[in-house]
């Protein structure tokens, strides 16, 4: 590397989005508590998903990537976790089967507590405290008492991710992902769905492979791949004293990993390439993600590239894109050219969340239609462009929630007040999720009909 870089380098630059602690002494405690705690993952587990990751920036998979907004101590719970993961793998399932290839399946979950904020201060009435900025660092309940940062709380976040990943662990290999089990969760909601006519098709061609697999005795019981399954955490990397202290050195290759997360990503407010959280990224090996919005100039990313990626390495870097519905035309085909222009190895992946807030009956909401709107049109360039359009990137959850408008079950503007329950940003449902994934499994085979006819052609 160009600079010397060391886990704490990144103190030596200005840096965004920084809780104001009011006890440095005790914040330095609590870092360095955690410092000698246990990693919450390995460096082989994020060199394996880094190979995936490569598999799919050179267009042979696709990266399936979601969870909570923020996750949250009071809704902690086996119930919430187990509800997650099994939509979560509906999704998988459904979008393994319309790229035909593999997903990679990596959740927003066991380590997604911190949040960016548009401003410092929020206001009720003539009453102004600090922003709520996620759990690890203050409370959301509306008091100068638990507005105020707290350095015990990433003690709690780091014990809730190791609780989580502990379930998470049993789930993806003691037979709850069986194929089999997923399949028949899958077809209850098709069942169930306004929409059953139009995903029944689907459905059924899913149903006669795994009959046909039965048939020749490809079973659950004698291939492990069918009843287990690969799944990876990460979150944004914000909150960057607790990062550092959950630094190591991997005893066989003698590298740098974040052990907070398989994958951790950096924001679209805090990119900046002199500041804090690139410099502490660039030093790590672990998969990394970076969202790119709408003020990103095709030089500015190729900047972050190379900062971030400079042995130009398939899977290190996944381009996270949030640009919202109506702005996606116009931004994304720049950084797609400058990217294959210059041969940057790169996983491509749609947020098509965060640039479709809006504001209805005075909840914050996203439009299912608007969702669906950026995540055709991200595919519709890349294929235009000839590049892999290689993931998506959503909150969900596994809970029957009412976030988010629209979708098969037309949830309108007065549905919002009903289940609204994030402690941030609105979430696709359980049954919205696995929609858009019904959707988007469409897409991806008429995209590969489209591909047919042109070879055979």
């Amino acid at each position: 590397m160009a600079q010397t870089w060391t886990p704490n380098s990144w103190r030596q630059k200005p840096i965004q989005q920084v809780p104001d602690y009011p006890d440095l002494a005790a914040l330095a405690a609590t870092e360095a508590k955690l410092a000698k705690y246990p990693p919450l993952v390995f460096a082989g587990e994020a060199r394996r998903l880094k190979t995936a990751l490569a598999n799919v920036a050179e267009g042979r998979g696709f990266l399936l990537q979601g969870g909570d907004c923020a996750e949250s101590f009071a809704e902690h719970g086996a119930d919430t976790i187990r509800d997650f993961f099994r939509a979560f793998l509906q999704m998988a399932v459904v979008l393994t089967f319309g790229a035909q290839q593999p997903v990679v399946k990596v959740g927003r979950i066991a380590g997604q507590f911190a949040k960016p904020r548009s401003s410092n201060i929020e206001k009720q009435g003539d009453v102004e405290l600090p922003s709520y900025r996620g759990d690890i660092i203050n409370g959301i309940e509306f008091t100068e008492a638990e507005r105020v940062p707290d350095p015990e709380r990433q003690i709690m976040a780091y014990r809730q991710s190791a609780a989580t990943l502990n379930l998470l662990r049993a789930f993806a290999m003691g037979g709850y992902a069986n194929l089999d089990n997923v399949h028949q969760w899958m077809l209850g909601f098709v069942k169930d769905s306004p929409q059953a006519e139009r995903y029944r098709k689907l459905a059924d061609r899913i149903s006669e492979t795994m009959d046909f697999m039965k048939a020749i005795g490809i079973t659950s019981e004698n291939h492990p791949s069918l009843r287990e399954t690969d799944f990876f955490t990460s979150h944004e990397a914000l909150l960057l004293g607790y990062e550092q202290a959950l630094t190591r050195v991997d005893s066989t290759s003698g590298d740098w990993y974040a052990t907070s997360g398989h994958m951790i990503w950096i924001g679209d407010r805090t990119r900046q390439p002199d500041h804090a959280h690139i410099e502490y990224c660039r030093g790590i090996k672990n998969p990394l993600g970076l969202k790119c919005g709408p003020s990103l100039t095709a030089d500015g990313l190729l900047e972050l590239i190379d900062l971030l990626n400079p042995a130009n390495e398939a899977g290190r870097l996944t381009l996270i894109c949030r640009f919202g519905h109506d702005k996606v035309a116009e931004h994304l085909p720049r950084l797609i050219r400058a990217v294959e222009r210059e041969g940057k190895k790169v996983v491509w992946s749609c947020d098509p969340m965060h640039g479709n807030t809006i504001t209805l009956n005075n909840y914050k909401t996203r439009p299912f239609e608007r969702i669906l709107s950026e995540v055709e049109s991200f595919f519709q360039i890349h294929r235009a462009e000839g590049s892999h359009p290689g993931g998506i990137h959503i909150e969900m959850t596994g809970n029957d929630v009412t976030e988010c408008t629209g979708g098969a079950r037309a949830l309108s503007g007065d549905d919002l007040a009903d289940r609204y329950h994030t402690h941030c940003d609105p979430r696709l449902n359980a049954d919205q999720a696995l929609e858009l994934a019904f959707l988007l499994a469409e897409r991806m085979k008429g995209g590969r009909d489209e591909k047919k006819l042109v070879v055979n052609g």
